[in-house]
């Protein structure tokens, strides 16, 4: 049972909908929760900005709703996964939110500061997770370990380390990569308040040191770190450097972020680079 909290802001779901492109059925599902969970990460991307433009990260719903869909915006995990939760929460699926370590592209221990959220369906647990930013879910993979799991361009698996850890790894190709490990223990609002703050605000912070922005497409994923464009499609990499000056045009363009052409992204990770 989750702890009394104060009442919510109502979710618009039909702008929610209307955001992520999305027309269908919405009954608790596993179809209906694949074919939200895919719609909401060709959509909306992944993203920092506000971080390096000296804005406060808000995770209630009201401001997630006000940017990431009035206002069109991306975010972090704790943006895109407490809209998507509260989605499926109001078309009735029972979920349980989750913290998680992240591994991807860590040399030691990280803090707890991924969110993500497990999903109870007759035919067993299921992951969902909108808002990690790389080699990830685009739909929901059930919570059984050893089992490859396609997703659209990436094969995922769980793995137990332990009495209660689980690890999600991504396969490219035959060599995995952990992305993060995780516990089935719930986290409640005021834990990712916590991690929001570290993550937005510590000097150490991934995400106050680079610019990020990453979207998933059909055919593969665009992703920007500082000044260098990945883009994957079809099988096929390519990177290209910029040049801040492209920065501004390159986030509307791939990502859809409508920014004011004298935005100042200021951070380390661009500032190392020449920029």
């Amino acid at each position: 049972m989750q702890p009394t909290t104060q009442e919510s802001p109502p979710l618009d779901l039909d702008a929610y909908l209307s955001r992520i492109g999305y027309r269908g059925a919405l009954d608790p599902t596993r179809e209906v929760l694949d074919a939200l969970h895919t719609a909401h990460v060709h959509s909306i991307p992944f993203e920092n900005v506000d971080i390096l433009l000296g804005r406060r990260i808000r995770i209630d719903l009201a401001s997630v709703q006000a940017k990431l869909v009035k206002a069109r915006r991306g975010g972090y995990c704790f943006e895109h996964n407490s809209l998507f939760v509260a989605v499926l929460r109001r078309i009735g699926f029972q979920v349980t939110t989750l913290i998680a370590r992240v591994r991807f592209n860590q040399s030691g221990i990280s803090p707890r500061s991924h969110m993500l959220s497990l999903i109870d369906l007759p035919g067993g647990p299921l992951v969902a997770d909108v808002g990690f930013g790389g080699p990830g879910l685009t739909r929901s993979a059930r919570l059984v370990e050893g089992e490859r799991q396609p997703q659209e361009i990436d094969v995922v698996s769980f793995r137990r380390e332990g009495s209660s850890l689980w690890v999600l790894e991504s396969r490219m190709g035959e060599q995995p990569q952990d992305l993060y490990a995780f516990t089935l223990e719930e986290s409640y609002p005021v834990d990712y308040e916590v991690a929001n703050h570290f993550t937005s605000t510590h000097p150490g912070s991934l995400f106050v040191n680079n610019l990020i922005a990453a979207i998933s497409t059909p055919e593969g994923r665009v992703t920007l770190r500082n000044r260098t464009l990945g883009v994957l499609h079809r099988g096929q990499f390519e990177r290209v450097e910029l040049d801040r000056e492209a920065i501004v045009g390159v986030l509307r363009e791939r990502f859809g972020l409508e920014l004011p052409a004298d935005a100042q992204l200021a951070c380390p990770g661009l500032a190392a680079e020449g920029g």
